[in-house]
């Protein structure tokens, strides 16, 4: 039976329409081993890159220097070679509603290894990946003019990535998203958090996928695509840079379990995850949101705003738990 349902706490709407999907393992996809390869983010490569802006390496912090590269690194932050924004953007256009493309866009390599994604990595990787994001999201929001750092993640060639090798992006933005603006509109007008209450709900429901002693993982109510989910801190914070380091290390483990269940139970799918975090704005609640490529919008999709999802968030949970049974 087909239902509407709406966001939590804004106003969107999705339609899960299971009739439209014939059983959750149409989404199935099939590992692909594929071939060893090397590319410009590989260990060995560095000098097909530009400098390093910051190199992770056996605790430190280090920067690459013209004419010398650094080896043996254990993560690396670089600007785009091809970037959105630009430091050395022009003056203001005399069109009003116009700003200069100032900004900037870094890639943070996530591993030496090609082959390696992020449910391989161990405990200090994982730790290590999560201290690079707060590193970088805070420097560059201390920066003048930077209103908002964009941190993502775009794994396989259908959710945006050009290179296979896992690797994280982060554009720094003279302005906040429109998106986030009206969220927090909405937010504001509330009595409570909205987010506090959600994880409140949902700590117990079906739709619970994973939980630690600092965050949960859960298949959103008004889930707008197959197998979306969200990661949510328990605690109140607005921001990646309120986390201590223990905060830190659960974040890490939240991701890699959510991704784990992910490969695991669907196989290889592409997906996108994003952080939604607002410096200054302690009423805003961190969150981190997964969504596979399953799907794609179409007419009615863009037309109205709502997205058909075929895959129930309460059937979408046991399957990434591995509880589903075909």
């Amino acid at each position: 039976m087909s239902e509407i349902r709406k966001h939590y706490f804004l106003e969107e709407y999705c339609l899960i329409a299971p009739g439209r999907s014939k059983r959750p393992s149409v989404f199935k996809a099939e590992k692909n081993e594929g071939t060893s390869k090397r590319c410009v983010f590989c260990a060995g490569e560095e000098d097909k890159t530009p400098l390093a802006t910051a190199v992770y390496k056996d605790g430190n912090i280090l920067k690459d220097e013209e004419g010398s590269r650094i080896s043996g690194w254990d993560m690396r932050c670089i600007p785009n070679l091809y970037p959105a924004l630009s430091p050395d953007a022009g003056e203001v256009s005399s069109v009003s509603d116009t700003l200069p493309g100032y900004g900037y866009h870094e890639v943070i390599v996530e591993t030496p290894s090609h082959e390696k994604v992020i449910p391989d990595f161990s405990d200090d990787e994982m730790s290590l990946l999560m201290k690079v994001y707060r590193d970088q999201v805070v420097h560059y929001e201390s920066l003048d003019r930077i209103e908002y750092v964009s941190l993502f993640k775009n794994w396989g060639e259908k959710a945006g990535a050009s290179l296979a090798h896992t690797h994280s992006q982060l554009i720094a933005l003279p302005l906040r998203p429109p998106v986030l603006v009206e969220e927090m509109k909405a937010i504001e007008s509330l009595s409570e958090c909205p987010y506090c209450e959600v994880i409140e709900k949902e700590s117990n429901s079906e739709r619970l996928i994973y939980e630690n002693n600092h965050f949960i993982v859960i298949a959103p109510y008004c889930s707008m695509i197959p197998y979306e989910m969200w990661l949510l801190p328990k605690m109140h914070i607005h921001h990646i840079s309120e986390f201590d380091d223990e905060q830190l290390v659960s974040l890490g483990n939240a991701i890699r379990s959510a991704l784990s269940g992910l490969l695991d139970n669907i196989g290889e799918i592409p997906y996108n995850y994003m952080f939604y975090q607002l410096k200054d704005e302690p009423g805003y609640h961190f969150n981190l949101k997964i969504q596979p490529v399953t799907t794609k919008a179409a007419g009615f999709e863009k037309n109205t705003g709502i997205y058909i999802n075929t895959m129930p968030p309460e059937t979408a949970a046991k399957y990434l738990q591995g509880k589903f049974e075909d």
